[in-house]
């Protein structure tokens, strides 16, 4: 990095003796000359001035309008030629070191204080401006003075030294001191002394205070950054082309006085060497605030500062675009507007110059802090398609700071300029394909999801304040129907700008792109499941074209496109089906997808999610009924939906509901599954039927289904199966069905007759007699089988007379019979049958033991069923009346043959009979205790004096009708016993009716 910094020019010439030393002051320059050059220790010295050419602006700066002339001599100004002197602007004051500190006043050089006793052969001094703190080294001692008033020093602390003081600096409380070989750090106010390192082997301790109030240390040619406790900076040092002989800092640079030359580095790392100024043999470099004084033997040159914008572009120009930008950090803030577009064209710059060398991060961060649009980085990236918006192209207006554009041309010259060269591609060049190398993207995947948070949330206030401008309009439309149609056709055409939601989408748009393009596919869905404002027809084609189905998905999903991803997920599916041998391909796209995707649309879109199931259902039936009840799809939508479009689905929907749900079920959809199989089951019956090959015990799958059905639910309609069963056949599931109405003869008549199923007669009783435990009728069942088996034939005819029962009629057979007698011997039947509880059997006679049906002809019975009679009485002889039993069975059974029946049953009778005695008498004895208590208790004597008192009302009894509690203690007016009483019952009465 070399560039002009500084302007070397010739202030003052051909100076009479030697310069000892030199400042400045109001833009006057006071040069302390030694008549005999400076060889004689004992010589007088004078103090010459020399002002500019043309009168000072006021502004006290040096500058160069020609040489300089001599204003003012003061001769013998010192005794002695000064080491050094120093000027404390703020102050007007100048300090000088010669024989001892002198003070004088500025301009008229007015003597102000001298310190003669404390500061005689001091050698080295360092003023302290902001705080007027002098620090005066002398031999090995060092005083500390402070500026009283500004008219004396008052001394404030003194401390002694290893050895004899070189150089120092003040740095905050403390001071650096150069003592022969070494540094050192001081407090001023305590004392105490670190060591910091030693100085360099050839020249001596060189100590330089930064404004910051860090340090230089001087070692040979090398310069030491520190802080103010002497610890060392991490890289911080300055290479120096040979020992300086002294060191002065111009930010943002570092001037050394070397033997031959005068060289000018920066404070930046790697503190670079910025210019080489060829002044040979001078004497002193003094710093000023607006240049660098330096004194020759009888000249002054001053090195005065290139212009900052000046040096920026060289800089530019030479491609130090950092050093470029350090500098626009100096220039004035008043110029903040040009001082931002310059730092842009340098960003600008220096990001094509890092991206046409492969430094595609360090030109996105560049780009990123040029403030420049986004389109306009895009545009560096052919590949990548962005949506046709009104902003694309327009590159003034793609600035996030408007205002830079307008206060400098900088930036649209520099943008122009590459556009320019973006608009000649070269086919397949070299510098094409590695702008577009898998780097380049990764790096503009970075810079754009750094811009997004910024332009996404302007994007969202935007989409905002539209929509309560368009609600407030609205109230104002209905609050106002009066106001003009003028009016409202110009609010109509006030609306809010689209350039952020324009923006948000191409850099949606774009980002979807770099991902995809960078393997990213995971980062592109992440991208799509937030808010996105992704250019839905680009971003299609780009995602078909490349076969990223997954952010395909997810980019239907986010614009609610749900119809569109089913369908694409179905064909992705049976692809995967068909292309067996890509193992990825299958794993990736399955029917679990689908059911995934579904899942949230059951509450929003119902309609949608059934079109869309008909493929998960036939091939996972089992995991989308559980989605269909899991996510609550109304269970009559998915019956309708599935019978008017997939009836083969139907019953499979119905069944694993019920499995799944069986309580919560609909009785509608209950009788629809009942309905669906019993259609199936009597197809197949006529099939077998016409085959001959059809009996009762013959079971398909679907019968079993329906046979279950019927036992374990109710909410089916019982009418309308009955009706729909054949007279000949399904005697099974027409027992069930007279079952769940209650007709129980006429269900155990099919289990004993038309089945043949005993067991499964005496299981249905034992089923009914548990449901009716509670109710006392409840031994009636077994009663009623019994009657079947000892009267088959009467069973029979009753059946065959009422084939096709209803449940509406089952509840006016009994009445009907009733109140028409001469309905013949049918009628009679069915009285003897559905009545056989109230049978009443005559008390004389030696038969007495036959019912009333025993009057009937002995062969209208028919082959009665004894064995499995008796069978039912030895197992439920609990659970049936013993002496209606007795009565019903035959006159010619034999006691041997009831042994079984009888034994528990009298077993029991007589058990119960003990046990009803023994509670009598306990009931007895409980009895003649409660008197004996009586009258034990109403033995008991109360005496009443003229001093019992009522322990109600506290009054003396007297007289007066008493009452004693059963403590007989408690003594009370009977009036008082009835009125506490009253209470009491007014109390409860109403607590009971709070509850």
């Amino acid at each position: 990095m070399v560039h002009s910094a500084y302007d070397a020019v010739e202030l003052v010439a051909d100076v009479p003796g030697h310069i000892e030393a030199v400042a400045s002051h109001a833009g006057k320059l006071l040069v302390a000359v030694s008549d005999t050059e400076g060889f004689l220790w004992g010589s007088d010295c004078s103090l010459r001035i020399y002002s500019a050419p043309s009168p000072s602006d006021g502004g006290g700066e040096i500058r160069w309008d020609g040489p300089y002339a001599l204003e003012r001599q003061e001769p013998r100004f010192w005794r002695r030629p000064p080491l050094a002197m120093e000027v404390s602007a703020s102050r007007d004051l100048l300090i000088s070191l010669s024989e001892w500190i002198a003070l004088h006043r500025l301009p008229g050089l007015e003597t102000v204080a001298v310190v003669s006793s404390k500061t005689k052969g001091a050698n080295v001094f360092a003023w302290d401006e902001r705080r007027g703190f002098l620090a005066v080294g002398r031999q090995k001692r060092l005083t500390v003075f402070r500026l009283d008033s500004g008219r004396e020093f008052v001394e404030v602390k003194e401390f002694g030294v290893p050895d004899i003081l070189k150089s120092m600096a003040w740095c905050g409380d403390n001071i650096c001191l150069g003592i022969r070989r070494e540094y050192m750090i001081i407090n001023s106010m305590t004392g105490a002394l670190t060591e910091v390192f030693s100085s360099g082997r050839i020249a001596p301790p060189l100590v330089v205070p930064l404004l910051t109030g860090e340090l230089i240390l001087g070692k040979d040619n090398i310069g030491v950054f520190v802080d103010q406790n002497g610890k060392l900076i991490q890289d911080g040092r300055i290479i120096w082309s040979d020992t300086p002989a002294s060191v002065v800092i111009h930010k943002p640079y570092a001037v050394a006085r070397l033997p031959r030359h005068v060289e000018i580095r920066s404070l930046r790392p790697p503190n670079a060497l910025v210019q080489t100024v060829v002044l040979r043999d001078v004497q002193k470099l003094v710093q000023t605030d607006h240049c660098i004084l330096a004194a020759l033997s009888n000249s002054v040159h001053g090195l005065l500062p290139v212009p900052i914008g000046a040096q920026i572009v060289q800089l530019t120009a030479s491609g130090e675009f950092e050093e470029a930008l350090a500098l626009c950090k100096l220039l004035p803030p008043e110029d903040s507007n040009l001082r931002a577009a310059k730092e842009s064209s340098i960003h600008i710059r220096y990001g094509h110059f890092l991206f046409d060398n492969g430094s595609y991060e360090e030109a996105m961060e560049q780009f990123s802090d040029s403030h420049v649009d986004i389109t306009y980085v895009l545009s560096l990236y052919p590949s990548i398609v962005l949506p046709q918006t009104n902003i694309i192209g327009d590159h003034d207006k793609l600035l996030d700071m408007p205002e830079l554009a307008r206060e400098s041309s900088d930036v649209t010259d520099e943008m122009e300029s590459y556009s320019l060269q973006l608009q000649e591609p070269d086919d397949k060049s070299p510098l094409e394909v590695k702008k577009m190398s898998h780097n380049a993207l990764a790096a503009l995947v970075k810079y754009l999801q750094k811009k997004r948070s910024g332009i996404i949330e302007r994007a969202t206030a935007e989409v905002t304040e539209e929509v309560v401008s368009g609600a407030v309009h609205h109230s104002l439309k209905l609050s106002e129907p009066y106001k003009s149609k003028k009016l409202s056709k110009k609010r109509a055409q006030t609306h809010t700008s689209s350039i952020a939601r324009e923006m948000a989408t191409v850099l949606d748009t774009c980002l979807l792109q770099a991902l995809i393009l960078t393997g990213q596919s995971s980062g592109a869905i992440e991208l799509l499941k937030g808010l996105n404002y992704c250019d839905l027809k680009i971003c299609e084609e780009f995602l078909k074209e490349r076969r990223e189905y997954m952010v395909l998905l997810e980019l239907y999903k986010s614009n609610e496109m749900h119809r569109d991803a089913l369908q694409l997920l179905n064909q992705l599916v049976e692809e995967s089906k068909s292309e067996m041998e890509n193992t990825y391909f299958n794993k990736k796209f399955n029917s679990q997808m689908i059911l995934e995707y579904l899942r949230p649309l059951c509450r929003s879109d119902p309609m949608l999610v059934l079109e869309s199931s008909l493929y998960v259902l036939e091939r996972n039936p089992s995991e989308t009924i559980e989605l269909f009840l899991s996510e609550n799809v109304p269970a009559d939508l998915v019956n309708s939906y599935l019978k008017q479009h997939a009836p083969n689905l139907q019953s499979t929907y119905l069944e694993l509901m019920l499995s799944m749900n069986d309580t919560g079920i609909n009785p509608n959809l209950q009788n629809e599954l009942v309905q669906l199989y019993l259609s199936e089951v009597l197809d197949w019956y006529k099939i077998l039927k016409e085959e001959g090959n059809w009996t009762e015990k013959t079971y398909s799958p679907t019968r079993k289904k329906l046979i279950s059905t019927l036992e374990s639910n109710s909410g089916y309609n019982t009418d309308a199966l009955l009706k729909r069963l054949p007279q000949d056949a399904l005697f099974e599931e027409r027992a069930i069905l007279y079952g769940k109405i209650n007709q129980h003869l006429r269900a155990l008549s099919l289990y004993v007759h038309k089945l043949q199923m005993p067991e499964r007669a005496v299981a249905y009783c034992d089923r009914v007699y548990e449901e009716r435990e509670q109710q006392p009728s409840k031994s009636n069942i077994y009663f009623n089988l019994l009657q079947i088996h000892l009267n088959p034939r009467k069973a029979e005819k009753e059946f065959e007379q009422k084939i096709i029962p209803v449940a509406s009629q089952y509840s006016g057979i009994q009445k009907a019979s009733a109140t028409k007698p001469k309905g013949g011997r049918v009628g009679k039947k069915v009285v003897e049958i559905e009545g056989a509880d109230d049978i009443r059997f005559s008390p004389s006679g030696t038969d007495s033991g036959r019912s009333d049906g025993d009057g009937d002809d002995v062969n209208d019975r028919g082959p009665i069923m004894l064995n499995e009679a008796l069978e039912l009485l030895s197992q439920r002889w609990d659970r049936i009346n013993g002496a209606q039993a007795l009565r019903l069975l035959p006159r010619d059974t034999k006691l041997q043959d009831l042994v079984s029946f009888l034994e528990p049953l009298l077993r029991n009778s007589s058990e119960h009979r003990r046990n009803y005695l023994v509670i009598k008498n306990l009931i007895l004895r409980a009895n003649l205790q409660v008197k004996e208590d009586l009258y034990n208790r109403c033995q008991a004597v109360v005496k009443i004096d003229g001093d019992s008192t009522c322990s109600l009302c506290h009054k003396r009894v007297a007289n007066s009708a008493f009452a004693i509690y059963p403590n007989g203690q408690a003594l009370v007016h009977f009036v008082c016993f009835k009125e506490s009483q009253q209470i009491k019952a007014v109390r409860g009465a109403n607590s009971v009716k709070r509850r």
